[in-house]
């Protein structure tokens, strides 16, 4: 799996985050502006409207050859043919997912720490997540910003790609790719832009043309 490329960018689709926006249209609109990794969090949701709204990504991310990821909940991820399956530090194990999904699925491993990016590395992650590198509001539950010089480090000392989440702009995915990050995660970046195909485009064209 050609991780780095696929999650140069990486779209968390918020259902909170979209503020009574249809979901699958911005993410449609997202996958336009080359986005090419999507993960659904709607922990809001009961099971049944999750699954619909996963079935809708589904078909969306497969039109536009995307990766879809679920948040948290591997039985719908697993229901709908997702790629995978995307684990909150408290979540699921790491190892417990991976028995559930087998070697063809991803498992991603949300982390806030060195010691718990390593932790999930071990434990059989296919790729990390690690911030929040900046401030960012939908990050401050886990604690003050960790900085260009942690990620670093846990990009130094795990041996899966790593993705920086919090805070992530144009304007510091220099910063973020010199400290050996394989790609971004954003939400606000994108979702809270007035116009999310242009800040998918812009963001995506400014991670390519670092390669």
């Amino acid at each position: 799996m050609s991780l780095a490329a696929d999650f140069g960018v990486y779209l968390v689709a918020d259902l909170a985050g979209a503020r009574g926006r249809s979901l699958p249209a911005l993410v449609d609109t997202c996958l336009r502006g080359g986005v090419r990794a999507v993960q659904l969090r709607a922990k809001e949701l009961p099971t049944r409207p999750l699954l619909d709204l996963a079935v809708a990504l589904r078909g969306l991310t497969a039109r536009h050859g995307a990766r879809l990821l679920v948040n948290e909940r591997a039985d719908v991820a697993l229901a709908v043919g997702a790629d995978g399956v995307h684990l909150p530090a408290d979540g699921l194990p790491v190892d417990a997912a991976r028995r559930l999904f087998g070697p063809g699925r991803l498992v991603v491993a949300s982390t806030h720490s060195e010691a718990e990016a390593e932790r999930a590395a071990e434990a059989g992650a296919d790729l990390i997540v690690f911030g929040p590198v900046f401030d960012t509001p939908s990050k401050r539950q886990f604690g003050p910003p960790q900085g260009l010089d942690v990620l670093g480090d846990v990009c130094r000392r795990v041996p899966v790609p790593v993705i920086a989440i919090g805070g992530i702009t144009v304007g510091r995915l220099e910063a973020v790719r010199d400290r050996g990050a394989a790609g971004v995660a954003v939400i606000r970046a994108i979702l809270d832009a007035e116009d999310p195909e242009g800040a998918a485009t812009a963001l995506v064209g400014a991670w390519r043309a670092g390669r």
